[in-house]
């Protein structure tokens, strides 16, 4: 089984915008699933807004990757598949809906996040944008 999700990657400073939910203790790309009938752009900008209430800028939407890793807290064998995407954004960041906090986290920082997300930090890390 296959968890398909979209996330958006921010990058500021050497630093990824990682969101952690109320209850957990590892930190995640924020993002979600899509709903019924939802592009992948359609989907990045509604969970955005619903998790660190920002707005994105659709144009400055642009594909990172996509990256699989096994789901945290699953059994074994389920996955987790995020198509990821960088972007601008107006407004200023403010957890909400189930996101308890936000982090700007590097590198150093690979072990707080989720699997999947550790992938992503890792492809930014070779890149040379997450030193």
């Amino acid at each position: 089984m296959t968890i398909d999700k979209v996330a958006w990657v921010c990058v500021e400073h050497e630093r990824v915008l990682c969101a952690r939910s109320r209850g957990k203790d590892l930190y995640y790309l924020p993002g979600g699933k899509r709903e019924a009938g939802e592009s992948d752009l359609q989907t990045l900008i509604r969970e955005v807004t619903e998790e660190v209430g920002v707005a994105l800028r659709p144009e400055t939407v642009a594909p990172l990757g996509t990256f699989e890793a096994q789901a945290d807290g699953r059994e074994p064998g389920v996955t987790v598949r995020m198509t990821c995407f960088t972007g601008d954004y107006t407004g200023r960041l403010t957890p909400r809906s189930e996101v308890a906090d936000l982090a700007w986290l590097g590198y150093g920082d690979r072990h707080r996040v989720s699997t999947a997300s550790r992938a992503v930090f890792d492809h930014l890390n070779s890149a040379g944008k997450l030193p």
